[in-house]
């Protein structure tokens, strides 16, 4: 039922979902561009039309009052922002306590434009010794998916660079606001 609901709402905005879910039973997705708060709405309808669960993380703040079980039911996490290592191992515990997980991380960790990406999603994915798949919502063709598998080593550069070959045609809700795909931990 959520498929066909998912199916509907994406044709009636005239957005698609492309391709085929990963064949992983756990890993981290990278969720980007991330310009808009639509951006979560419609990778969740991409998500749900591929037949594929996800939970994804976001602001506490996001989760009080009465939308909080509403965000939750969509797989939401909330992430205390001030504690940002404890994610790490919070993830982890996650990966190791479920069959099957995938975790949506906006790597931008804004919707505003910064000059590199903040380096969770690699970092869990290390530490939960999962794939990175990378998820996306390109505006600009109104599709959304899930494309390259990266299997992270250790060698950050390395790894980014296929995740920035991957998303260098990928544009955001507002293109100007786009950030660089780049971790900060690449230039160690």
């Amino acid at each position: 039922m959520r498929r066909t609901i998912a199916r509907l709402l994406l044709r009636v905005t005239g957005w698609r979902a492309v391709g085929e879910p990963p064949d992983d039973p756990k890993f981290v997705f990278i969720a980007a561009p991330h310009t808009s708060n639509w951006d979560l709405l419609y990778m969740v309808l991409v998500a749900q039309s591929l037949r594929l669960d996800i939970s994804w993380l976001g602001k506490d703040s996001l989760f009080t009052g009465p939308t909080g079980p509403f965000l939750r039911w969509l797989g939401g996490i909330p992430v205390d922002r001030s504690r940002p290592n404890g994610m790490v191992e919070t993830l982890r515990e996650e990966f190791a306590r479920n069959e099957r997980l995938a975790v949506g991380i906006p790597p931008e960790g804004t919707r505003g434009r910064r000059d590199h990406w903040k380096s969770g999603f690699y970092r869990v994915a290390l530490a939960a010794e999962v794939p990175i798949v990378c998820g996306y919502l390109d505006w600009s063709t109104k599709t959304g998916g899930f494309g390259t598998v990266v299997r992270p080593t250790g060698d950050a550069a390395a790894d980014m660079d296929l995740v920035r070959a991957f998303y260098a045609d990928k544009a955001g809700k507002f293109p100007d606001d786009v950030s660089d795909v780049r971790l900060r931990d690449e230039d160690d």
